[in-house]
């Protein structure tokens, strides 16, 4: 074989080795683990994240064995100008090409959002905030624009009615707006024909039966049994024109959720809210009520019930009755009691 034979092969096969190895080197950039779970397994991108945010968030939160590799592979697949946000679900020893593919995809994983005995619309923004990238004082802003709540049928006053407590799936960089229109989606979701007629033959607007049911859960929370009864009872006073007389509107018009026990000067504070003073529903629900306790007031006890009053014995449940006569007598009774334990407010 002649030498500049010779010489050109093995200029081929040192030319093959280093093409070899060249490409070696970016197989591994590519597709060999590069991503160790630490402390947590999601990446939290803003919306409108730029790639060194980006890439800052991962260098601290994930072990990143080839920090090249992994910006090698999102430089070539154009990732710094496809971010999009979210929470991502990242896998213990993923390739740089998995993890690039993940983010360009926006496949984010959602979260769950569940809320229950909640009192007011600021609770519900500072709850919601802590799940999903909102800004509770922007949330709360939106829920006291009447323009906006315009397009719900709400007001900020009724707006609380749109949230029925439960647990819902939402994408971690959902927006302040896009909340509020999924909400509402599911209020409507929930107020299906059948039950705005059930609602209509008891005289009652969906939202009407929201403030009924807010004042149903809150006289009664723990026993689901004593709920029906409870709203048949209150209809039965919506008939005959007598207040409803219900102290925990009373409480949330003074706005003080602490007080255990309602005394006769409270009953004069002047409040739309205070069902001692004026009869009939308050302007709006006094907590955001379940389902449960929804279907209580649509599917409500047909009793002859007037008066309750809460049992001595602090187990949370009630007596009902039809005679102003017992209805004194079991409240001397827990009065009593209320004295015993030292409970003046």
């Amino acid at each position: 074989m002649k030498k500049s034979v010779k010489i050109l092969l093995a200029a081929f096969l040192v030319a093959g080795i280093v093409v070899g190895i060249v490409c070696f080197n970016i197989y591994n950039k590519v597709y060999s683990a590069n991503v160790f779970i630490k402390d947590t397994e999601y990446l939290y991108i803003r919306n409108g994240a730029d790639f060194q945010t980006v890439l800052d968030s991962l260098y601290k939160n994930f072990d990143i064995k080839d920090k090249d590799g992994l910006e090698f592979v999102a430089q070539r697949k154009n990732y710094p100008s496809k971010i999009k946000g979210g929470r991502y679900k990242l896998s213990d020893k993923m390739s740089s090409n998995s993890l690039i593919n993940l983010l360009r995809s926006g496949s984010q994983s959602e979260v769950s959002l569940a809320f229950n005995n909640l009192r007011t619309i600021k609770q519900l923004c500072s709850k919601v905030a802590q799940k999903i990238d909102v800004d509770s004082n922007v949330l709360y802003d939106l829920l006291q624009n009447k323009e906006y709540l315009k397009k719900f049928g709400f007001n900020p006053e009724t707006c609380n009615a749109m949230f029925i407590p439960d647990t819902y799936n939402f994408y971690w960089n959902t927006s302040e707006e896009n909340f509020v229109e999924k909400m509402y989606s599911y209020y409507q979701k929930f107020w299906t024909t059948e039950r705005r007629q059930k609602a209509a033959a008891i005289n009652l607007t969906p939202l009407e039966v929201s403030i009924l049911a807010s004042i149903v859960q809150m006289e009664q929370a723990r026993f689901k049994d004593e709920q029906p009864i409870i709203a048949g009872l209150y209809i039965n006073r919506m008939k005959i024109g007598m207040p409803l007389q219900s102290c925990p509107t009373l409480i949330y018009a003074i706005g003080d959720f602490s007080i255990r026990r309602v005394t006769g000067k409270m009953l004069e504070f002047d409040s739309p809210y205070n069902t001692y003073k004026y009869p009939g529903l308050p302007p709006s629900p006094i907590c955001f009520p379940e389902k449960s306790t929804l279907e209580a007031v649509l599917d409500y006890d047909k009793n002859d019930y007037i008066y309750m009053c809460a049992k001595s014995d602090f187990s949370g449940r009630h007596f009902f009755s039809k005679s102003y006569e017992d209805q004194k007598r079991h409240a001397r009774d827990f009065q009593r009691e209320l004295d015993k334990q030292g409970i003046k407010r």
